[in-house]
């Protein structure tokens, strides 16, 4: 699900790779209980080079959280967080989540929820699907 508006630079073929890449990445993560930093989520992406604090990644991301938020799975992209500081996803993550309809009163509060959430659906699994 492309966001409106923004032109990653790759191929539609590259960019889908590296949501594959980069999805199935999140969900061993996801199922371990865990989180992962951007920096080291980008390793997993061998399809494109992409920064780990370009818009670029900041994009797949949104693409990624969306499409399994319309599946009925939450935000999968709430395991990706900061490397140091507050080690929670950046200001993207919660943009999207109020434009998705999600209540943001809290920060921390609703990334707990939402990091709960995820774990409870792909706990059971290593396997994407």
């Amino acid at each position: 699900m492309k966001r409106a508006g923004f032109e990653h630079g790759f191929s539609e073929q590259v960019w889908e790779a590296a949501k594959v890449q980069a999805r199935e990445a999140i969900i061993v993560v996801a199922a371990r209980k865990d989180v992962i930093a951007y920096s080291e989520l980008v390793q997993h992406i061998t399809s494109c080079q992409l920064e780990p604090h370009s818009q670029q990644l900041a994009h797949l991301l949104g693409e990624i959280s969306t499409e399994e938020h319309y599946a009925g799975r939450g935000m999968l992209t709430v395991v990706v967080v900061h490397k140091s500081g507050d080690f929670m996803p950046g200001p993207g993550f919660f943009e999207l989540a109020f434009e998705l309809g999600y209540r943001i009163d809290d920060r921390e509060a609703f990334w707990i929820r939402e990091l709960e959430k995820v774990y409870s659906i792909w706990a059971s699994t290593e396997k994407p699907t």
